[in-house]
Parts: C-alpha cells; structure tokens; sequence
C-alpha cells in the first residue's frame, strides 16, 4: 500500500510520519530545516541530491507501515 508519493511535499511527509526523518537522513537529505524542504516535494528533493526517487519513496512507505 502507498501512502507516500513523490509529489507529497517534504516537510508534510515529515511532520505527519515522524519516523520518515530517519529514511530522508539515510538518503543524504538530512534538509529537513531547509527552507527549500518547505517549497519542494520529495521528487524535487530527491533530484537536486541525485537520489533515485523511486527507491526513497519506497523506503520511506516502507518506513511508515512498519509503525
């Protein structure tokens, strides 16, 4: 099941699944205070670090069933 999608925006991801922090962080994103964090959403995020979205979003769903 996906509850999380690469347009969903960083900091809505991390404020409502808390344990979301730790899947940016592992990724390189530890951007959270980021004022960009705030405008962009997790494809965004993941491009401008070169990160395989794909691969964070389904870590990050992951991450957020498990609790």
């Amino acid at each position: 099941m996906t509850i999380i999608s690469k347009d969903m925006s960083i900091i809505e991801v991390a404020q409502k699944y808390p344990q979301s922090i730790e899947v940016f962080a592992s990724y390189g994103m530890g951007c959270l205070g980021c004022v960009a964090a705030r405008f962009e959403n997790i494809e965004q995020g993941a491009q401008g670090h070169g990160i395989d979205v794909d691969a964070l979003v389904a870590d990050l769903n992951k991450a957020v069933q498990k609790a």
